[in-house]
């Protein structure tokens, strides 16, 4: 055996089919492409979930809620979170820039202070929002609730 007489097994290997390359080739003409119609010309793309004028799948699906522009979401930290925060950092205030710092909330939150659980030692507190109980937790204590 040499190098110069190697083969491929016989069957392996095909040509590949040249298209529009004329009449010659068997695939000159209309190129595979059949007669007419929009599959035929150039620049044909089927459009994404378009069943032949069939009404598509993602509208005979029943749609479900509703979704408000305008609702607004906040983070919500208890009492007893925020004790844990002062205590494990070292703060006697907590701010919105300290948490985003600390890793507790994303930069784009808007944190709500929440009344589940009790202070043991005076805070100032900054955030978007406070409930009743969380407000006048906080005062009992000295502290200071502040809302951006």
């Amino acid at each position: 055996m040499e190098l110069h007489t190697l083969k491929p097994a016989a069957g392996s290997t095909k040509k590949r089919k040249r298209i529009a390359r004329g009449q010659g080739s068997g695939h000159g003409g209309t190129s595979t492409r059949g007669h007419k119609g929009a599959k035929s010309r150039s620049g044909y793309k089927r459009k994404r979930g378009h069943e032949g004028g069939q009404m598509p799948l993602q509208m005979r699906l029943p749609k479900r809620g509703f979704n408000n522009p305008n609702r607004v979401v906040y983070v919500g930290l208890n009492l007893d979170r925020i004790q844990s925060i002062a205590e494990k950092h070292g703060l006697s205030s907590i701010t919105l820039d300290a948490l985003v710092e600390k890793g507790i909330v994303k930069k784009t939150d808007r944190v709500k202070l929440l009344g589940g659980g009790e202070l043991s030692k005076r805070l100032d507190v900054t955030l978007h929002a406070a409930t009743a109980s969380a407000k006048e937790a906080v005062e009992s204590k000295g502290g200071t609730v502040n809302l951006v």
